[in-house]
């Protein structure tokens, strides 16, 4: 079983910098996925910045979600604390 997600920060456009219970962090390019029916409400930015954490993984609404397996696996690590888990952009 791969880390599950900690935090998210939502970065434009379409990227999604994630902390992970392991302590990496990683960047995920939501762009590829919009073209797919469950994602395309996701290119509105201001519902897509509404990300949120949800049981391990990251959601929007309680309805629309990744597999956390997929989000650590395709996606590219940033260097060790380059964004803070506060912040927000």
């Amino acid at each position: 079983m791969n880390p599950r997600i900690k935090n998210v920060v939502y970065k434009k456009p379409y990227k999604l910098i994630l902390s992970f219970t392991n302590g990496e962090q990683k960047e995920f390019n939501l762009f590829p996925y919009l073209s797919y029916p469950v994602y395309e409400i996701l290119k509105d930015e201001s519902f897509c910045s509404n990300v949120k954490i949800a049981n391990g993984t990251i959601a929007w609404n309680n309805e629309i979600d990744f597999d956390p397996d997929t989000l650590y696996l395709e996606s590219k690590p940033l260097k060790p604390l380059m964004y803070s888990e506060t912040d927000s952009y």
